[in-house]
């Protein structure tokens, strides 16, 4: 096993490069650029948009920007080996740059194009939202989704076999913005529940910002109140992520129970006089949970991506809505940065659904 794992590893580093190439190519040559919001500025000279070209290394041609943005070559932009402390001026706006750094093989993914910070401390101020966010989201449906599957396929046929169709149907057809935007007309701003904030991750009267040193001060001393809060703000994005998700994998896992139980070996586990419960739970889940590892597995950077809308409607500061903004401003770093970080948790869940089937199939051999 340590084998593969070392070997899928090495894999993923030409999968990795390819992803990053083909990424920074597209957002090179798409229309518009970080320079298109000074267009409408009539106080900006194009004396000074060439100038911001060169400060961000936008003037280069696409293969020397990507080696420099990779770190390869030595010869860096000017932004790249900015020093500490180092100023950028722009429509007489003075911007630090915090920290100096030779590219992402360096571990530095460089600096915001919007606000002069480095690139990991903008992904890492909205890491944890999305994946407090998305964590809780996948933990319910996959358990809730594990449970009915495993029940509508025992009780096939049933009334409630037949209810969970219908509601995996209109689940799966609901789209996650519609759902979102019904959810705080009824259960936030609309008449006549008012149960649940319309957006936001804290409530700014009683809660310090998340993140913040005054925030785990306040954790520290009122832990309830912090995580009561963070409940009452995840209600509704989490409602939605759930109701959407749940539906699809409900079916696939009923799908593949109802395959495991139709196989011989649990007809001769049922001849021999085992009793149903184990039947069910020892024979045919642990076989019917091959193909779900896969498709849970996959779901996870799904998870990160499908999040952009969630957040969005419930203004949640997660790494979703900061992937909008980041197209908003034509911020190429951070864009780059996440779409990286993406790419990373996709080869990550798929190593992860890999080893899984170690563990739930002993069958299966990498050696």
């Amino acid at each position: 096993m340590g084998k593969y794992i070392l070997r899928r590893l090495i894999q993923t580093i030409p999968v990795l490069i390819g992803i990053s190439l083909v990424t920074y190519g597209i957002l090179r040559i798409a229309p518009g650029g970080p320079t298109s919001r000074f267009a409408q500025n009539p106080r900006i000279t194009q004396a000074q948009i060439d100038a911001f070209k060169h400060r961000w290394g936008l003037d280069d041609p696409i293969p020397i920007a990507y080696l420099k943005w990779l770190g390869v070559l030595g010869d860096q932009p000017p932004l790249i080996n900015a020093l500490p402390g180092g100023t950028l001026n722009i429509a007489g706006l003075s911007i630090t740059l915090p920290g100096g750094d030779n590219g992402i093989l360096h571990g530095d993914f460089g600096f915001s194009v919007a606000d002069g910070r480095p690139v990991t401390a903008v992904i890492a101020d909205r890491l944890w939202p999305t994946v407090i966010l998305a964590g809780t989201a996948y933990v319910i449906w996959v358990l809730l989704a594990l449970i009915l599957g495993v029940y509508a396929a025992v009780r096939r046929y049933s009334f409630f076999d037949s209810a969970l169709t219908i509601f995996n149907y209109i689940g799966y057809s609901l789209p996650t913005f519609w759902l979102g935007l019904i959810l705080i007309t009824l259960f936030s701003q609309g008449t006549p529940f008012k149960w649940f904030p319309a957006g936001g991750m804290w409530d700014p009267r009683t809660v310090p910002i998340f993140g913040t040193s005054d925030y785990w001060a306040f954790f520290g001393q009122k832990p309830f109140a912090a995580l009561g809060d963070l409940a009452y703000h995840l209600a509704l994005p989490v409602f939605t992520l759930v109701i959407v998700n749940i539906a699809f994998d409900s079916r696939f896992i009923r799908a593949s129970m109802l395959d495991a139980l139709n196989q011989d070996f649990v007809r001769t586990a049922r001849a021999k006089g085992v009793t149903e419960r184990r039947v069910i739970f020892r024979h045919a889940l642990r076989n019917a949970l091959l193909p779900v590892v896969t498709n849970i597995g996959l779901e996870i950077p799904f998870l990160f991506t499908g999040a952009i809308v969630t957040e969005t409607i419930f203004s949640w500061p997660g790494m979703g809505r900061q992937f909008i903004e980041a197209v908003g401003h034509f911020d190429y770093p951070v864009l780059m940065g996440i779409l990286i970080v993406t790419a990373v948790i996709v080869v990550g869940a798929n190593l992860v659904a890999d080893i899984a089937y170690a563990i739930v199939d002993p069958r299966v051999q990498y050696d």
